[in-house]
């Protein structure tokens, strides 16, 4: 199954409208979404740009974004410096505030996994798809 994606502006759906085209749309049975998985076909150049553009991209941010969240107290948006903003809070007074750091770092620590994830389905698609890159 190949998917593809149309645009319509408002005034190409006017057209459609006007000449009839959407009752022979609506006339179609609907149907329900496919079960199970679907294929779909890129073509060359449309590998070529995830390839060479868009993969190398994401697993730079990927990367940055790991080494971010496992930095230490001095690397500003890691967990380190989050729970240490918090034990600051804290001992200002602000427990409320404190809980809240917490809370953030707890959740931005839970997303080192599904980085990792990320960066795993991107070499597997490097190695797939790529060739010897």
């Amino acid at each position: 199954m190949r998917i593809t994606r149309v645009a319509v502006t408002g005034a190409t759906l006017a057209a459609l409208t006007l000449a009839g085209t959407t009752t022979a749309l609506a006339e179609q049975p609907s149907s329900t979404p496919p079960s199970g998985s679907v294929t779909i076909t890129l073509s060359a150049e449309q590998v070529a740009f995830l390839c060479e553009k868009r993969l190398p991209r994401v697993e730079t941010r990927a990367g940055r974004l790991i080494e971010r969240i496992n930095g230490g107290p001095d690397v500003k948006g890691s967990t380190e410096w989050l729970k240490a903003r918090a034990a600051k809070e804290r001992e200002a007074g602000r427990e409320t505030s404190a809980q809240l750091l917490e809370e953030r770092a707890e959740r931005r620590a839970g997303r080192v996994d599904q980085l990792n994830k990320i960066k795993g389905w991107a070499a597997e698609f490097r190695t797939q798809h790529c060739g010897a890159k």
